[in-house]
């Protein structure tokens, strides 16, 4: 539930780094489907995502894949991608009804980079000490991190090393050394 409204929300997490959270807002029913499913409870009679997944079974369909593809206006996309008799076939749905199916049949379940990219957030990890850990704020290109590399090799290359003097003395290991 979100704190402030009490809307029911689903948060898909990314598995590979940078870990972003996906918040989805689904309503009543189809929060209660998808816990459901999640907890592995059966209602005493079958909810309408309970009851498709049935006929999807008897009619030797299964899904395979379900996939967040978009986000327009504030609204969330998904496909089904489902293997029946006829082939693989995608199929739109709300976003809320695809992850309730995907629990029932184990699907995986995807969220497109581009989804990912404008509507997801990092969510900060804490630091050894305790402090949160800021993410960078847009990931380099490994390009630019190459030629950010060369700018300081040619850095220390040029540099004097007496621009580290410290005045007040010799700081140097050769002090006193006639040679």
């Amino acid at each position: 539930m979100e704190a402030s409204s009490g809307t029911p929300i689903v948060l898909l997490r990314e598995h590979d780094e940078p870990h972003r959270v996906l918040p989805i807002f689904v309503g009543g029913s189809e929060a209660i489907a998808i816990a459901a499913a999640a907890t592995g409870e059966a209602p005493p009679r079958p909810l309408t995502h309970d009851l498709t997944a049935d006929l999807l079974r008897r009619l030797g369909a299964r899904i395979d894949a379900v996939e967040v593809t978009a986000v327009a206006d504030g609204t969330y996309y998904a496909e089904i991608t489902l293997d029946s008799a006829t082939g693989m076939q995608r199929v739109d749905a709300r976003p809320s009804d695809a992850i309730a199916l995907a629990l029932r049949f184990g699907a995986t379940l995807l969220v497109s980079d581009a989804v990912l990219d404008e509507a997801a957030t990092v969510v900060l990890e804490e630091g050894e000490g305790g402090e949160s850990i800021e993410p960078p704020a847009e990931p380099m290109d490994p390009a630019a991190i190459d030629e950010e590399v060369a700018e300081f090799r040619s850095f220390l290359d040029e540099i004097d090393p007496s621009a580290f003097e410290v005045d007040g003395g010799d700081q140097s290991d050769d002090a006193g050394d006639t040679g």
